[in-house]
């Protein structure tokens, strides 16, 4: 099934949450677009608060590569947190794919991701890229595995690298994870806190081509550490589950 075919509602719904992208957006939607060619997809852009044409940069890529997309604008920056969320509210798709909007994360690995996640059936909630060959900077590949090592063993979330904006998630679990600002650097201890198990595939990062990182390292650092302690809080708070089933009106007993 190409992804000219819009005659049914899109399997695959993918977000990139963007914030001044405009040069980047042109060549990732391609990427997606070449990538996903055999799917039913739709693109979702969420521009949060850009000021340099991110959203027309968007519309002019989905029309010349003919795929499906939609651009969903925040009047103002919110966070890449509630930019993810925003698109996962927006999405018609049984499979949500996650990929930042500066381009380092690879369309080509989504079909793995998916893939996989249709191999390891409906107990897997989440299918999540780790990274390998780094481009970022050495301070921020040294914050970053610390705040791994850290975050493995108090969350105990099967990831070496949770950071990683490429992800596979279906929609249904999605929608039941707690919303909090930082939660996309969470969503595999969330997804296991859900009752549902994660996979991870590696991925090939790639450098940035245009613009900068909209993110610091030691205000994130400090945010996350915090944020952590709260995913952990939240874990303990949910240890009973009970599956539950509708059951069936009960047959009239009038004659």
């Amino acid at each position: 099934m190409s992804t000219d075919d819009h005659s049914q509602p899109p399997r695959l719904s993918v977000i990139v949450p963007c914030k001044n992208e405009a040069e980047n957006l042109p060549s990732l939607i391609a990427e997606i677009a070449a990538a996903l060619s055999d799917q039913r997809i739709e693109i979702i852009i969420v521009d949060d608060g850009s000021t340099d044409g991110t959203a027309e940069a968007a519309f002019a890529a989905g029309q010349r590569e003919g795929v499906p997309l939609r651009v969903v604008q925040h009047a103002n920056s919110a966070g890449q947190s509630a930019a993810v969320r925003t698109g996962m509210l927006h999405a018609k798709g049984e499979i949500i794919i996650c990929t930042d909007g500066d381009g380092q994360n690879d369309p080509q690995f989504m079909p793995a991701l998916v893939s996989t996640l249709d191999a390891r059936g409906e107990g897997f909630g989440m299918v999540g890229g780790q990274r390998v060959g780094r481009k970022d900077t050495a301070v921020k590949r040294a914050a970053s595995r610390l705040a791994n090592q850290l975050r493995g063993a108090l969350l105990a979330d099967k990831t070496r690298d949770s950071g990683c904006g490429l992800k596979a998630v279906r929609a249904d679990v999605f929608a039941r994870l707690p919303y909090f600002d930082g939660w996309h650097r969470f969503m595999a201890a969330l997804v296991l806190r859900e009752g549902y198990d994660v996979d991870f595939v590696d991925v090939i990062d790639r450098p940035r081509q245009h613009g900068v990182s909209k993110y610091g390292v030691l205000d994130r650092a400090l945010v996350g550490l915090i944020d952590m302690f709260g995913v952990w809080w939240l874990k303990r708070r949910y240890r009973r589950r009970a599956p539950a089933t509708e059951l069936p009106q009960p047959q009239s007993s009038e004659r």
